[in-house]
């Protein structure tokens, strides 16, 4: 499949929208204003594209020297185990290579684990920490 990793640079609530609802987040859909500074207010958004189509998103916040943290990685589902998810994700640790700590939150499922894990990931427990979360 031919597809372009670049920077998502104008936000579309249509498409960005639709983009979450696709794979179930809908708390996302029901906070668009949320959502819409989420993005304005990101260190970096990168888009995977089939000619002007988006076919998935990755958001990083942090302060990208000590941390990053990639808050949102979606694929639509029909696109999803083409390559997608992982490109977007090598384009962000490209970018971001010399940040001391990469870290993200994700589904508790075999298959998420081991994709994570295929890019070079470690769960918490791994490493002798824990993650701590508090969710509104």
């Amino acid at each position: 499949m031919d597809f372009t990793v670049k920077e998502y640079s104008t936000y579309n609530d249509e498409e960005i929208l639709n983009l979450y609802r696709s794979v179930g987040w809908v708390k996302y859909v029901n906070q668009p204003e949320m959502l819409k500074n989420a993005y304005a207010n990101s260190l970096k958004v990168f888009g995977a594209y089939e000619n002007e189509k988006l076919l998935g998103i990755i958001r990083v916040v942090g302060d990208g020297y000590s941390i990053i943290f990639i808050q949102d990685i979606i694929v639509l589902p029909e696109y999803q185990r083409q390559g997608i998810g992982t490109a977007l994700l090598k384009r962000v640790l490209d970018t971001y290579e010399r940040v001391y700590q990469k870290t993200l939150l994700t589904d508790n499922t075999e298959r998420t684990i081991q994709f994570y894990k295929s890019l070079g990931f470690q769960m918490d427990t791994e490493i002798e920490c824990r993650a701590f979360t508090k969710m509104r």
